[in-house]
């Protein structure tokens, strides 16, 4: 998206410093996810959304080197029914404005006469208001990458905790909590395609941390709670060790959280 890809052009990288507790760069996993908050322009009624952004998706972002992966995630549960969040997945953050100048090659050798192409881009633009948001987010170890390309809708449910930066806590310690809770729980949970852990780089709140969850449908985000509760306690098999894990892992997080649940599209994913 024309639109979306210019703001990155101008950013200044800003990345979380002087934390006790931030992850060491992993140079075999992609570094930074770029997201966009956007608003649907309520004035427009015409339903071929998908097929414009469709039509985009194959000519350019399909064929952008820079874009490692993307995707399109609508409102279903969220304090706004307007918005919906726009990702793209990149190598590094050069990566970023490199795609930039690369979407905008393949408008071009997609629509060579200059009215066609900015005839959709604007009507492409049209489905949005002028109102949106931008963060870029750092990758932390741990993923779960689902094992199959999505081929139909799922959904995304999105937990944003925030940071507590403890004195006595450290890197080590915080990564190897993560690490323990990841490998025994979430990855031994079979309704959980896909988990996105994040932190803040670039953004409004730096002690934001992002958890993305893809599953298959609500009635498995609604047993998600349930079956993590199960594997935890299969773990941690005493009440004396979940209480000390409990202890260590709170110190680093404030207590405050938000919750958002979104549509994932598969048409729109790569």
């Amino acid at each position: 998206m024309k639109t979306i890809n210019r703001i990155f052009v101008v950013l200044t990288l800003m990345l979380l410093l002087n934390t006790s507790f931030v992850s060491a760069q992993n140079d075999q996993r992609p570094q930074y996810i770029t997201v966009t908050t956007l608003h649907w322009n309520m004035d427009n009624n015409d339903p071929t959304w998908k097929d414009v952004e469709k039509e985009y998706f194959q000519k350019v972002t399909m064929k952008n080197e820079y874009i490692l992966g993307s995707g399109f995630y609508l409102h279903r549960w969220t304090p706004d029914n307007t918005e919906l969040k726009y990702v793209q997945v990149y190598a590094n953050w050069d990566a970023i404005e490199k795609a930039a100048a690369r979407s905008a090659e393949l408008e071009k050798e997609a629509w060579p006469d200059e009215k066609t192409r900015e005839a959709f881009l604007k009507k492409q633009s049209d489905f949005y208001s002028v109102n949106h948001s931008d963060e870029i987010y750092a990758t932390m170890p741990n993923a779960k990458i689902p094992s199959n390309k999505m081929m139909e809708d799922k959904i995304l449910y999105l937990q944003t905790q925030h940071f507590a930066f403890p004195e006595n806590g450290s890197v080590e310690e915080f990564n190897a909590l993560h690490k323990e809770y990841v490998d025994n729980v979430i990855k031994k949970n079979n309704s959980i395609l896909g988990y996105y852990p994040n932190r803040h780089a670039w953004g409004a709140d730096r002690t934001e941390f992002v958890q993305a969850f893809l599953v298959n449908s609500m009635d498995d985000l609604e047993n998600l709670s349930e079956t993590n509760n199960a594997l935890f306690e299969a773990h941690w098999k005493d009440e004396a060790s979940r209480k000390a894990f409990g202890e260590k892992m709170s110190k680093y997080f404030t207590g405050v959280h938000g919750d958002a649940i979104f549509t994932a599209i598969a048409d729109l994913d790569k």
